[in-house]
């Protein structure tokens, strides 16, 4: 892909880019694999927010992606590379020679024409899925699994991509994205190659108004509300926190709270943190 570069015929367009969408082969989706998507805000099951700063944008549908990879041994052709509203990965359809049709993340490089396969005796090409256990060292891979059959739950973002380290018993040791180490179930899935649309985070959007087009809302300081609102708000003029750290506006710490449950199972399965640790 590439990056547009607007002229700065107003102040919203200084700066602006976006992509060139030369990847992009149709505008008309799958009608079968399109599900309908109601806009929450960023409420839950009783109507409380429980994510703050969501809300309006764009009305769009679900595209049903196929994370599990499941339709083994049947050789998959892709039809189209298309534009997905609802992630930062683009998404190809493909045709299965038994008619099948499905949706899966498009990785780099990937054009029409090209055939793809799936399950266990797969060859090591890029965009086929199979079992960590018969992906050799050093591959990069991403729609990782972290339980066998549950779906590519890690590495689905754009430009993303995990690396099989080595196979240890009935484990599989793969530095992720984020530069963890883990070990996951060697039956567990994951896909050959890099997800494309690399160049998705250095798109600049320009103006507020193409954040409202993804449902993001306006984010206050809390430094300029009132103290019934926020720890930090109150006094006159600029104040700094006055307080040991910054705070919530719920009054708990916002930085260096350690909010991982320590008697997780899945905590003896990392070998390196994100932090090095």
């Amino acid at each position: 892909m590439g990056i547009k570069v607007y002229k700065p015929t107003s102040n919203g367009r200084r700066n602006m880019t976006s992509s060139d969408f030369a990847e992009i082969t149709t505008s008309t989706p799958e009608k079968s694999l399109l599900a309908p998507l109601k806009s929450k805000a960023g409420r839950n099951n009783l109507g409380r927010i429980t994510v703050r700063h969501q809300g309006g944008g764009h009305k769009k549908k679900y595209r049903i992606i196929d994370f599990k990879r499941q339709h083994d041994a049947v050789i998959g052709k892709v039809s189209t590379i298309e534009y997905d509203p609802n992630r930062s990965a683009n998404i190809a359809l493909i045709v299965y020679t038994d008619g099948v049709k499905a949706y899966i993340l498009a990785r780099k490089g990937l054009e029409v024409g090209m055939q793809i396969v799936s399950g266990s005796g797969s060859d090591i090409k890029v965009g086929n899925a199979l079992p960590l256990s018969e992906i050799p060292a050093g591959t990069l891979i991403h729609n990782l699994e972290m339980k066998p059959g549950h779906g590519g739950q890690l590495v689905r973002a754009a430009g993303s991509s995990a690396q099989v380290l080595g196979q240890e018993g009935k484990y599989t040791l793969v530095r992720l994205q984020s530069g963890e180490t883990r070990y996951i179930l060697s039956v567990c899935r994951a896909t050959i190659g890099v997800v494309g649309n690399e160049q998705h985070n250095l798109i600049n959007l320009g103006k507020a108004g193409r954040t409202r087009y993804l449902g993001i809302r306006p984010t206050v300081r809390g430094s300029v509300m009132n103290p019934n609102d926020h720890p930090h708000g109150g006094g006159e003029g600029k104040q700094p926190v006055g307080r040991k750290s910054p705070m919530t506006p719920w009054g708990k710490p916002a930085l260096g709270l350690k909010t991982r449950n320590k008697k997780a199972k899945s905590n003896k399965l990392i070998v390196k943190r994100i932090n090095g640790k």
